[in-house]
């Protein structure tokens, strides 16, 4: 080889060698970083920062993650392990909230679609159900409070939306109306609650409604004020189920009544929540071990506020009764919207209830619950009942009787306690083995199938952003006082969504 053809190869080698380190410096130097949004430089900083104890295998395969396009399937797959120790065919509402969707089998539409019947929590986040089906409630975990359990409000406050005669039209939007449907009550409903008015009852001794005591009885409470025509005359106008059972109507342990409570369990119908003076309805007690597990879905954790159609407050289940006392010109007409709002959701309860089993055309035009509006002279007595069209319900009310106590030397002044006591006597215990029978028709594999959980679920919220200036002017009280949202889906969406979105997930 020539000294030329050596001196070549020698300057190639060099060029290579040139290259090569220079290739090798290139593969040290530390890449720029790309510039992220901040919400992702935080979230990956928390994720650093709990991963810090794992292998430095684990720490290299997770940093090189962050520069692989596929990042959101990595990331995903963590949400998966997890979400496949959850069984979705036994809690496919914890499945759903792991995974974004339903588990396999429950993605079809069902005719018989119960899902919203399903106790939803009071929060945004109503769609967190608890793990078990069958809820258990934490006693410890519920703070104590100064307040009552159902956040009372004073009545001045409560009866306010009602005021207005609009909301009658409200509640006509909502399917509830004031009136007597077209069709009528059936006429065994008509039949049971004449009976009710014949049947001969007891009455108290040595009370305000005495005879020589009745007329002085009505001077005195003439002019006052709610709360002096509650105390003196109302337990004599509607009485009470628990203090009958405590004389020793055994029949009527059973019932559990409310007194001015909030029906804070109770999905809600209008932005207003039902306060009744008085209500009736059945206690946890009333129901065996069995029925309350078929009813556990429905019901939710009921201590700590979820909402369910079958419920009033936290203790009451299927209410049947309400009575509101006024006084004044025109204040029985506030108290017969505040009943016929209240009624409406107790009506709806046993709907839901025989419709989830498909028998709600037992109770099509049928009398399901009472309610009477009274002051200081006058009782208004109505039936509340459905007018089931399909999948479609609207509540009417019937006029059962209107009269005033004090004419004709008081006549007529034990008229709404003996009813009132027959629907205790009487009609009552039929119902219960109505809801009874229903109760025990639920099946035990229940079929939750939702096809689309974006959908708002029960009766329409919408106009709730068109409601009477006065509603909005009565919820500036503080978040305790207002009824909160209860759409399936809540108010927008969770934060684990959110932070997926900010990663670009």
């Amino acid at each position: 080889m020539s000294s030329a053809q050596k001196a070549a190869t020698r300057k190639r080698s060099r060029t290579l060698e040139a290259e090569q380190a220079a290739d090798l410096r290139r593969s040290k130097r530390p890449r720029k970083a790309v510039q992220q949004p901040l919400a992702v430089q935080q979230a990956e900083g928390r994720k650093r920062r709990l991963n810090i104890s794992e292998s430095s295998a684990t720490s290299v395969s997770r940093k090189r993650a962050r520069h692989n396009p596929d990042k959101a399937i990595i990331d995903s797959s963590a949400e998966q392990e997890e979400a496949d120790n959850v069984d979705g065919q036994k809690d496919p509402i914890l499945y759903w909230t792991k995974t974004g969707h339903w588990p396999e089998g429950y993605s079809e539409q069902s005719d018989n679609d119960m899902s919203h019947l399903l106790a939803r929590q009071k929060s945004s986040g109503s769609l967190r159900r608890k793990k078990s089906t069958l809820v258990s409630v934490d006693l410890a975990s519920v703070a104590p409070s100064s307040t009552t359990p159902s956040d009372q409000k004073p009545r001045e406050v409560k009866s306010a939306p009602y005021q207005d005669p609009r909301y009658k039209l409200l509640l006509s939007t909502k399917g509830s109306f004031m009136e007597k449907s077209d069709l009528d009550i059936t006429q065994k409903s008509k039949k049971s609650y004449l009976n009710l008015f014949d049947t001969k009852q007891t009455v108290p001794k040595d009370t305000l409604f005495r005879n020589d005591l009745f007329e002085r009885t009505c001077q005195n409470i003439q002019d006052k004020n709610e709360t002096r025509v509650i105390r003196d005359i109302s337990l004599l106008v509607v009485p009470s189920a628990e203090t009958l059972a405590t004389y020793g109507a055994d029949h009527l342990n059973i019932l559990i009544e409310s007194t001015n409570e909030g029906w804070n369990n109770s999905l809600p119908l209008t932005g207003t929540r039902p306060q009744p003076d008085f209500s009736v309805g059945f206690k946890r007690e009333a129901f065996t071990k069995e029925q309350l597990d078929k009813l556990a879905p429905f019901i939710g954790n009921f201590i700590s506020g979820d909402q369910s159609y079958f419920m009033a407050t936290y203790y009451m289940y299927f209410p049947f009764l309400t009575c509101e006392v006024k006084c004044g010109a025109a204040a029985l007409d506030i108290a017969d919207r505040q009943n016929a709002h209240s009624m409406t959701l107790a009506v709806r309860a046993t709907v839901e209830l025989f419709r989830l089993v498909g028998r709600e055309m037992e109770l099509h035009r049928e009398i399901l619950a009472f309610s009477i509006s009274h002051d200081h002279r006058s009782v208004r007595i109505y039936g509340h009942y459905p007018v089931i069209d399909g999948k479609d319900t609207k509540y009417y009310r019937h006029p059962i009787h209107t009269f005033d106590f004090t004419a004709l030397d008081g006549r007529e002044k034990w008229t709404a306690y003996k009813f009132t006591k027959n629907v205790y006597d009487i009609w009552m215990p039929n119902h219960f083995k109505r809801l009874c029978s229903a109760i025990d028709s639920i099946p035990a594999d229940l079929d939750f199938s939702v096809p689309q959980l974006s959908q708002s679920f029960g009766l329409s919220q919408d106009l709730e952003r068109h409601q009477l200036s006065w509603s909005s002017q009565q919820s500036t009280g503080g978040a305790r006082d207002t009824t909160p949202n209860t759409s399936f889906t809540g108010r927008g969406g969770s934060k684990r969504p959110r932070k997926r979105l900010a990663e670009g997930e």
